[in-house]
């Protein structure tokens, strides 16, 4: 585990998933709060047609389908959203008594089909009517709902009618995912198929083969370009659409389950059949008539039991959609490395050149800019952008507002995880507001993090990190240190340690984890602060009386730091900082500063302390076991090396230059893309501080993810992404 301390155009979103409607939808469209809640706090929602209740079957089977599909949607804790118009009022979400209106005959009123072209008429006069898919794809798309189900498709002679079901041309406009059993034989396929290639959507045969199911059967006999077996590919596949902003859906065609194939081939004779006798006496000429006489004369012909096949179908779908309502819904939740703390907006204002006579309490003229930021937002992204898709995930809160919604989509579309985004209610999503100079420099700012310290955080993230079970966690400082020791324990009961601190005033917070913890297991695996806050923390734990604590000194004692070590230590001192460059100067902080003492007395609580020194380099400090590779190294001042042994630790201290760094654009993420990229090394590599050659390969794979981002208006810089071969290339060196 990690502790990190510090942080640093807004897209059009779904008035729905923001948690409010605007005026002029909330005169014509009802949402029913339970799906207004489920779609803002970002939990999964189906859309369901009611074409099917109105027209599609006699009640009260129609009434009983619509109560077991919602069943089976909650039964995968997904939220159903039925959508139908009752008495002209649009409603996502009805309740069972809204349900009975629409399905029962003879209640009062009647009821009508409603496709894209009635829903103005249906609701200027009032009418109530079930929803086609594709008015249901019409809604859901308005609502942000990702998935739908069943399908229309090209009628037989469609090419001479064109009769074609709204549900195709509506399946390219609205960016949902349709599950369907493929499409009724009763259509033309084929054309169907055509039709939907022509219209850019995508036809994802949902089994082992590339085969598109005819409903009833398995197999129709044309084939698509696309199959999956995988509810991780077939969710990716939307996400991937969204990512791309593209505004089509995708249709996923799941055949005929194995136990129901036998009475699915009597049903296709029995179509078959019907299809023949439509041919014969003109009924497949009629247009729109020739539908409803085919699906009638079907189940006198099958006795009825083309009904319960269609139920059974549409079920299974249901079944089967349940793994990809989320757009980055996965097989596995697990996740390497989680980081735990904010995720912020960032607004900055950078002042032009000021006049000299400016005057307190006046505007002046410059830009100001909106980007993504927060600590943990920042190094979440840096290690996303070097580790296996969905290996990292981001665990902040944000608030049901602007900013949250655009956090979230956002945080989508750079690829990264948002199932660790917490929603907390009546709080505010985190924003650093930052001034700065004509010159970039910060001058002042005002950072909103209070969203940080909440308790129902604390225990939403608990809860995160025991579900994950990562390799390494790494914790943000802005964090309240109760959360921080909470968070601090449970990883140390999991074997899971590190912190990471910046900002001087938050740098501090860690220490209330360690307090009760014993020293000589050093409970933090690492924290990497620059040398303000080296000292900040050294003299807070002074203040607190770490070191009265009772292995502190037995902790220092082990270490035998001899005679020799100090010597080497002063040798060191007046090396330069870099062969290449003598007027960076030499070492000397390490003394003069007192760096490398504060470093030493803090290893019985941090085990590795890797401290950033700007043009300096990174200065690591560790304590390292009898049967780490250390042992068999000793101090190297060309190498910038100190290392002192002891029958039970070893200590070294081991410097590194910086690159050089031939653009600069930002400095607000460089060292959060460090410690992201560090953090993904030793994913790769958990032991990668036991050994010289592996640290040196992290270390500088790290300081080339700084400066990218110091070259990089962004946060983060998508450069970082050219470093991901060579973490995957990091190997352990014995």
């Amino acid at each position: 585990m990690l502790f990190r301390a510090t942080s640093r155009k807004l897209s059009k979103l779904s008035n729905f998933s923001r948690g409010y409607l605007d005026s002029s939808l909330t005169r014509v469209l009802d949402v029913h709060p339970e799906v207004l809640d489920a779609l803002a706090s970002k939990k999964p929602v189906v859309a369901l047609e009611t074409t099917l209740v109105t027209h599609g079957f006699p009640y009260p089977t129609n009434y009983d389908l619509s109560n077991s599909l919602e069943s089976i949607v909650r039964s995968t804790g997904a939220i159903p959203a039925t959508i139908g118009i009752i008495e002209g009022r649009i409603k996502i979400g009805l309740e069972m008594a809204e349900v009975e209106r629409l399905a029962n005959p003879e209640k009062p009123g009647s009821v009508v089909k409603i496709s894209r072209r009635d829903i103005a008429p249906a609701v200027a006069l009032r009418s109530s009517g079930g929803t086609t898919i594709s008015s249901t794809l019409i809604f859901a798309a308005l609502a942000g709902i990702k998935m739908c189900f069943s399908l229309g498709g090209v009628h037989r002679g469609g090419e001479l009618s064109m009769d074609i079901s709204a549900d195709l041309q509506e399946l390219a406009r609205c960016p949902v995912g349709l599950v369907s059993s493929g499409a009724k034989s009763i259509l033309d396929i084929g054309r169907t198929l055509e039709y939907l290639e022509t219209l850019g959507v995508p036809v994802i045969s949902y089994g082992p083969s590339k085969e598109f199911p005819a409903f009833f059967a398995p197999r129709s006999g044309f084939q698509v370009p696309w199959n999956t077996h995988s509810p991780n590919i077939a969710a990716n596949i939307l996400h991937t659409q969204s990512q791309l902003r593209m505004n089509n859906g995708a249709l996923f065609a799941v055949p005929i389950p194995g136990k129901f194939e036998a009475a699915g081939a009597e049903i296709q004779l029995a179509v078959d059949q019907a299809v023949a006798e439509s041919e014969a006496n003109g009924i497949s000429k009629r247009g729109k008539e020739a539908t409803p006489w085919l699906l009638k004369r079907v189940s006198e012909l099958s006795k009825g039991s083309s009904l319960a096949s269609n139920i059974a179908l549409l079920e299974n779908n249901v079944r089967i959609g349940k793994y990809t309502f989320h757009p980055l819904a996965t097989e596995n939740n697990n996740a390497s490395l989680l980081v735990f703390g904010a995720a912020a907006v960032d607004i900055s204002a950078n002042a032009f050149e000021m006049d000299p006579n400016f005057a307190s309490g006046s505007t002046v003229p410059g830009t100001i800019a909106v980007s993504l930021g927060g600590v943990a937002r920042n190094i979440a992204e840096a290690s996303h952008r070097v580790s296996p898709k969905g290996s990292v995930l981001l665990v902040a809160p944000i608030g049901n507002d602007a900013f949250g919604h655009l956090l979230t989509e956002e945080t989508a579309n750079i690829g990264m995880r948002t199932d660790g985004l917490l929603l907390q209610k009546n709080q505010r999503t985190a924003v650093c507001n930052m001034i700065m100079d004509s010159h970039g420099g910060l001058t002042t700012g005002i950072a909103d993090m209070a969203i940080l310290e909440t308790e129902q955080f604390q225990t939403e993230a608990i809860g995160m990190i025991k579900r994950v079970n990562p390799t390494l966690v790494i914790i943000d400082g802005n964090c309240s240190p109760e959360i921080i020791s909470t968070v601090v324990k449970l990883c140390t009961e999991q074997g899971i340690k590190g912190s990471e601190p910046t900002s001087v005033v938050k740098s501090t917070r860690i220490l209330q984890a360690v307090e009760n913890v014993s020293s000589s297991a050093s409970p933090i695996d690492f924290i990497s602060p620059n040398l303000i806050e080296l000292r900040e923390i050294f003299e807070s734990a002074n203040e607190k009386s770490l070191s009265s604590m009772p292995d502190y000194w037995t902790a220092l004692d082990n270490f035998s730091l001899t005679s020799r070590y100090r010597m080497d230590l002063e040798h060191l001192s007046r090396v330069n900082v870099t062969d290449k460059d003598p007027s960076k100067g030499t070492l000397s902080f390490l003394l003069d500063q007192g760096a490398a003492q504060m470093a030493v007395r803090l290893l019985p609580f941090f085990r590795h302390i890797v401290i950033k020194c700007g043009d300096k380099g990174v200065l690591v400090a560790m304590r390292q076991s009898p049967t780490s590779q250390w042992r068999s190294e000793q101090s190297n001042i060309q190498k910038h090396q100190i290392i002192n042994h002891s029958d039970s630790d070893t200590v070294v201290l081991s410097h590194f230059s910086a690159l050089p760094v031939e653009s600069l654009a930002n400095v607000t993420g460089a060292g959060d893309s460090f410690v992201g990229a560090l953090a993904s090394c030793l994913v790769k590599q958990p032991n990668a501080f036991d050994s010289s050659e592996t640290l040196t390969q992290a270390i500088e794979i790290a300081q080339r993810a700084a400066v990218l981002t110091l070259g990089s208006p962004y946060a983060v810089s998508p450069q970082l992404s050219m470093l991901e071969e060579a973490i995957k290339h990091l190997q352990y060196s014995q």
